[in-house]
């Protein structure tokens, strides 16, 4: 949980309990979602943009000697705020040198937003000041709500209440506030680094101290921002809202997001489509990654499903860009905010070194770019441009030879060969690394005029280019003042360093590939009248394999065949209509795991071992204290074909999730899964078979007989419907494994079912 403000060093001058929180951690949905409380204020797109772009400011609490309030007043002149901030302090005439007021009710008029930062026991009397001024916007920087546990959490249901009663639009508590460089305004309570500069790039945080750290990133690598938020404690103003605001913004082209917790899902999820379908790449750095433990002691598939794959495949059907680091976080944003997007695999490479050739291309195939070789007008044209020694291909090294050259003209090798390069059909798009600019101007006149007259001509060619041309650095060092001067006046924006640009690259072309392929949820399917009474049949802890083999005939989900016996001489009968060999189970709703106990005898032949393994499984099953014994199960076993597992498991967020996977005695130690949130269709199946390494085994790999798929995806389609019928929310844990798959025929070998309460 985000730590609380209340516990960090206060600053002179600063209220006490009044900070920000910084700390990573895993968020568990039932312990931290948004309060219950009706909102009852408007947070539509149109109240976001007149909340984000305010034309007055009142710091409520400022003072001379508080950091936060300095903060404000700097960052607010960073962002070019031109319009009135008025200080209110009960007991200061002047702040900062600006005339104060006492009291919001002391206004001459209502300012469009008031900046909070009193005391947590204060901010009630503050909101109905704002009210009684007309003040319909607010900033709380205060802490001591849902991050303080659970009174907290009733504290910020009180707040909640308390403003939306009165017409007020919270964003917090326990916020920093925001930036927009378009509006301009800039309530913001942390430093600042400078120059800030416009640009195309939003960004919401649910951690606000890291803030700062990504403005200066952005600015070391000339990325300019449009509106950065930090979200707070998420109140009234949730990261779905402020996702919406974004992709409404015409001020911005790319979406970043860093992500603790994603505590409204649907909504989430409705803002991300909305975003892809207005053409906005959304880039997510979202940490945690632990498993779900509680399901993992109880199926395979929880060991597999853990919250970070879950959450890494509701990001990839979101269409959303996932990354791991703040530097690849807004590295991909700025490729895709300031480049010309590529629209092919098929890259051009022109550097001035041999050893860059090699790291792109180790690079290049990581991410399947293709470098393919120049076409043959493309080295005609290149070869007279380079020393004799060096050869005209693709990835191309102009060779440091032509550096020791004295200098006569504006335009390189590297130069001429882009020339070249972008006529090239062969090519979707150039990669080039050959241009670096100092830090400072150079003193020599001469040289400094032709370098500026090489990056104008530069950036003119690449605005002219019939393919995209991407600028990028060896390494990823900042880009000093005169070289972001330079470069952003002629349009050329430099990719941070081969790691990180190639990094960005490969996301940035996964997204083109997918963009509008990802789909709306499927429809739940309406389950029959049979179906929902055998699932409401059961009791919280009553599922044994019998029970849950049930549940799934009535899905239409095929089974092995089997038979429930409770004595030797019935299992040798059962054995001998089955057909040898056989398998023998316990049955029993308290067993979850039978083969661990002694449980499960396989490949059994003949009457008297049948009847031999059938007394040993029940005499395991008699030393589990507490477990009630229906029988034993008596199957065929089965040979050759292909062995799946096919689970679902329920996520406290994004709830009902499968998995299919290769299966059997392997499914953990080949950890070959795919998963999706259900409900799913028969297509979303067959896509999902598709991921798997195993793949091939499913189409028939050295000499084994193809897989039905059509088949197949309906059955698995059926055993994610018979997870959905399970009612009242109790479902843990639905488990097949191993699902035999031989041809066209389909069958449930081993089924787990676990509720709340088994």
């Amino acid at each position: 949980m985000r730590s609380s403000p209340a516990a960090q060093p206060s600053q002179k001058g600063c209220v006490s309990g009044v900070g920000t929180g910084t700390g990573l951690a895993v968020i568990v949905l039932i312990e931290t979602s948004i309060p219950t409380v009706s909102k009852r204020v408007s947070v539509s797109p149109e109240r976001l943009r007149e909340f984000f772009a305010p034309r007055s400011l009142a710091v409520v609490g400022a003072s001379d000697t508080s950091g936060w309030a300095q903060f404000i007043l700097a960052s607010s002149a960073a962002a070019g705020f031109s319009g009135p901030l008025i200080p209110v302090h009960p007991r200061h005439e002047t702040v900062f040198g600006r005339p104060a007021v006492p009291s919001l009710r002391d206004l001459a008029e209502p300012v469009d937003l008031a900046f909070v930062m009193v005391p947590t026991d204060a901010v009630p009397e503050v909101i109905d000041d704002a009210a009684a001024a007309g003040v319909r916007h607010a900033v709380v920087l205060a802490s001591g709500y849902r991050e303080a546990g659970p009174e907290g959490r009733a504290r910020q249901d009180q707040l909640v209440a308390h403003a939306a009663g009165r017409g007020i639009l919270l964003l917090g508590p326990n916020c920093l506030g925001f930036l927009n460089t378009h509006a301009p305004a800039g309530p913001f309570a942390l430093s600042v680094p400078l120059p800030l500069r416009p640009g195309p790039v939003g960004i919401a945080l649910q951690s606000g101290a890291l803030a700062s750290a990504v403005l200066a990133f952005a600015r070391s690598r000339a990325i300019g921002v449009s509106t950065l938020v930090t979200m707070g404690n998420e109140s009234m103003i949730s990261t779905a809202d402020v996702l919406g605001y974004l992709v409404g913004d015409e001020q911005t082209r790319v979406i970043c997001l860093f992500l603790e917790e994603i505590s409204e899902p649907d909504r989430f999820a409705d803002a991300a489509r909305a975003a892809a379908e207005a053409g906005k790449p959304v880039v997510v750095l979202k940490t945690g990654s632990s498993p779900v433990g509680q399901v993992a002691a109880l199926a395979h598939t929880g060991s597999i499903a853990g919250d970070d794959a879950v959450v890494e495949v509701v990001l990839r059907q979101l269409g959303l860009i996932r990354v791991a680091s703040i530097e690849e976080l807004l590295g991909t944003a700025g490729l895709l905010a300031y480049d010309r997007w590529p629209r092919g695999r098929r890259m051009g490479v022109l550097t001035s070194s041999g050893g860059a050739c090699g790291l792109i291309a180790d690079r290049a195939s990581q991410h399947d770019i293709a470098i393919p070789p120049f076409a043959a007008q493309t080295v005609t044209t290149i070869k007279p441009h380079l020393p004799a020694f060096a050869a005209a291909h693709n990835p191309l090294d102009v060779t440091g030879y032509v550096l020791a050259n004295p200098r006569e003209t504006a335009l390189t090798a590297v130069d001429h060969a882009l020339d070249a390069a972008v006529a090239d059909p062969g090519l979707d798009f150039v990669l080039f690394c050959g241009l670096t600019v100092p830090d400072a101007r150079s003193p020599d006149e001469g040289l400094a005029r032709l370098l500026e007259e090489r990056v104008r001509w530069l950036g003119e060619r690449i605005a002219s280019a019939p393919i995209p041309v991407i600028p990028i650095g060896t390494t990823c060092v900042d880009v000093s003042g005169y070289a972001r001067d330079l470069t952003t006046r002629h349009g050329v924006h430099l990719l941070g360093g081969i790691d990180l640009g190639m990094q960005a690259l490969g996301h940035a072309l996964r997204w083109l590939e997918n963009h509008g392929t990802q789909r709306h949820p499927a429809p739940a399917r309406t389950l029959s009248r049979a179906v929902r009474n055998t699932a409401a049949s059961q009791t919280a802890s009553s599922w044994s394999e019998a029970a849950a083999r049930e549940l799934l005939a009535a899905c239409a989900v095929p089974l092995v065949p089997a038979e429930l016996v409770t004595s030797a001489e019935a299992a040798a009968q059962a054995a001998r209509r089955l057909g040898s060999p056989v398998a023998l189970k316990v049955c029993s709703a308290q067993i979850a795991h039978k083969s661990d106990i002694g449980g499960v005898a396989l490949g059994v032949h003949g009457d008297a071992q049948v009847r031999d393994a059938y007394r040993r499984v029940l005499a395991a099953a008699q030393t589990v204290p507490g477990a009630f014994v229906d029988g034993v199960l008596v199957t065929p076993m089965r040979s050759g074909g292909v062995e799946l597992l096919v689970g679902v498991t329920v996520d406290h967020t994004f709830g009902p999730v499968l998995t299919v996977g290769l299966g059997g005695v392997w499914v953990e130690l080949l950890a070959d899964t795919s998963l999706r949130i259900l409900p799913v269709t028969a297509d979303d199946v067959k896509h999902m078979l598709g991921e798997l390494r195993g793949s091939p085994l499913l189409r028939g790999a050295r000499g084994t007989r193809p897989a039905d798929l059509d088949v197949l995806a309906r059955v698995v389609t059926n055993v994610g419907d018979a997870a959905l019928s399970i009612p009242n929310g109790s479902l843990r844990a639905l488990e097949i494994n191993p699902l035999w798959v031989n041809g066209d025929q389909v069958e449930a070998l081993d089924v787990l079912l676990v509720t709340e309460g088994s």
